[in-house]
């Protein structure tokens, strides 16, 4: 499936093997581009110097993956919507038109870019699937989390715009998807260059890692591409997020697809066999 990804990869750990978790799948994804989103937390100064960090670390990671580093990059928005437009929206809405064949958007950040493209050019929401790892799930106490958070107006285009939309939850979904020092360095380090910085990343993230793990969050959107069995999904109608970080139900709102859980071991499993089929350095 036609695709591109979306992503804060300088935010923390995650994005950096969901990046590599669809470059490697190109028996279910063929990665047209991949954008740089904006963040703001203790790693960055403010949205803009969030997107650059996120743009120099997906170069990074394509200098460790010589077969992939003919794959775009293009920089996204410096700030929360309203934003200006961005190289990324720009790409986003020109590749929207190039095919008749649906364009699958990855967004595991902030959807700052996508949301922006949207505004920009209405009429791309008939030729683009959003794959969205944002939010909690619609019964969950608090609808916020990080993504959603960063950039509220952004999070209601989304669910407010009638673009097709499979939603990823965190809570009681992907944070199912959590991994160990242990199991990082029997089956990430050593799998070449990339695995390698994948692995050097991972211990660095925690000062002491006895007794603990760390969710890997944002594969769980390039795992519903690659597999959909792994994260099934229900039609459920769009829910309205509130000023008060909640959500709120309307049955007369369109539909969109809810992911349910995830497997977690298949996704892991998927992930570390083709870390190590790649060649060595």
């Amino acid at each position: 499936m036609r695709a591109v990804l979306d992503t804060d990869t300088y935010n923390e750990i995650d994005d950096q093997f969901a990046v590599v978790y669809a470059l490697l799948s190109p028996e279910r994804i063929r990665l047209e581009a991949i954008y740089a989103a904006p963040f703001h937390n203790g790693r960055s100064t403010g949205p803009g110097d969030g997107m650059l960090k996120s743009h120099a670390e997906i170069r990074r990671l394509l200098d460790r993956m010589p077969g992939h580093a003919d794959v775009p990059v293009h920089q996204g928005s410096t700030s929360w919507l309203p934003a200006s437009p961005s190289a990324a929206s720009q790409d986003l809405i020109a590749r929207a038109y190039l095919s008749e064949e649906p364009l699958y958007v990855l967004a595991i950040g902030a959807p700052t870019n996508v949301a922006a493209a949207l505004k920009a050019e209405p009429g791309i929401a008939e030729r683009i699937v959003v794959v969205w790892l944002g939010g909690n799930p619609r019964y969950w106490h608090r609808a916020v989390e990080f993504n959603v958070e960063q950039d509220p107006a952004a999070s209601h285009v989304l669910l407010d715009s009638g673009v097709p939309l499979v939603h990823v939850p965190c809570r009681n979904v992907t944070e199912h998807l959590r991994t160990t020092q242990a199991e990082i360095e029997r089956h990430v380090r050593g799998a070449g260059a990339i695995g390698d910085y994948l692995a050097d990343i991972y211990a660095g993230w925690y000062p002491e890692h006895f007794g603990r793990s760390k969710v890997l969050w944002d594969l769980g959107a390039v795992a519903w591409l690659v597999n959909p069995a792994w994260v099934p999904t229900a039609q459920v109608h769009s829910p309205l997020l509130t000023a008060e970080g909640t959500w709120s139900h309307d049955p007369r709102r369109h539909l969109i697809r809810e992911a349910l859980w995830v497997d977690r071991d298949a996704v892991f499993r998927d992930l570390f066999t083709k870390l190590r089929r790649r060649p060595p350095r």
